[in-house]
C-alpha cells in the first residue's frame, strides 16, 4: 500500500507561482486556483472601486487595493485571501507603507464580488470568514440580482438593492454610493 501525503504550499509559494501565471489563493496551505471573473466584474470593481478611491485618497484615511494584492491571514499552514476590493485604515497600517508581497495586516472593508458560479451560501460564508479574522465591514456584490449583502460582526447580514445606497458606517463615515453607481456602466 502506498499513500502520498499533501505538501501544503506557504505565501512564499503562492507568490513564486503567481510569478509563473498561477492564479490562485492559499486556504491552509492548499491552492485554490483562481480565474478571471469577466467583464462585468471588473466594470464593478472599477465602479465601486473608483468610488471609494475619491473619497478615501481626499480625506487621506488608509490604503484601498483590489484583487491580486492579496492578505495573509494564517500561518503555518498558511491562508492568503484575495479580496476584490480591500480598504485598511491608517489606523491599522500608516500611508506610504510599501508592502512587498502579501498584506499582513487585515483590511478593515473588504468588497467580494460573486461569480455567476458562486453560491450565496459559498460567499456568506467568504464574508464570514473575513470577519473573523478581524475586518469590520464587508460587502458581497451580487452582479446578478443588483443587490449588496452587508456582513458585519454579530449583526444580521442586511440585503441592500433597487435604490439604496452603500453606507461606510463606522468603518467609513460619511461614505454613501447609490448602488445604481456600482453597477451601471
Amino acid at each position: 500500500m502506498t499513500t502520498t501525503e499533501t505538501r501544503l504550499l506557504t505565501a512564499a509559494d503562492l507568490l513564486r507561482l503567481d510569478g509563473e501565471g498561477v492564479r490562485g489563493e492559499l486556504i491552509r496551505g492548499v491552492l485554490c486556483e483562481t480565474m478571471a471573473s469577466g467583464q462585468r466584474h471588473g466594470m464593478i470593481v472599477m465602479n465601486l472601486g473608483g468610488e471609494l478611491r475619491a473619497f478615501v485618497k481626499q480625506r487621506r484615511l488608509g490604503t484601498l487595493v483590489a484583487s491580486d494584492s492579496g492578505v495573509w491571514l494564517e500561518r503555518d499552514p498558511d491562508t492568503v485571501r484575495e479580496p476584490d476590493i480591500a480598504f485598511t485604515s491608517t489606523e491599522r497600517m500608516p500611508l506610504g507603507e510599501a508592502v512587498d508581497g502579501y498584506a499582513e495586516v487585515v483590511p478593515d472593508l473588504v468588497v467580494e464580488i460573486a461569480s455567476p458560479s458562486d453560491s450565496r451560501r459559498e460567499v456568506h460564508d467568504k464574508a464570514r470568514m473575513w470577519l473573523s479574522h478581524g475586518v469590520q465591514l464587508v460587502w458581497v456584490v451580487h452582479p446578478e440580482t443588483r443587490t449588496v449583502d452587508v456582513h458585519r460582526p454579530d449583526e444580521a447580514v442586511a440585503t441592500l438593492g433597487g435604490e439604496d445606497a452603500l453606507d461606510g458606517l463606522d468603518v467609513l463615515p460619511g461614505f454613501s454610493c447609490a448602488l445604481s453607481a456600482v453597477f451601471d456602466a
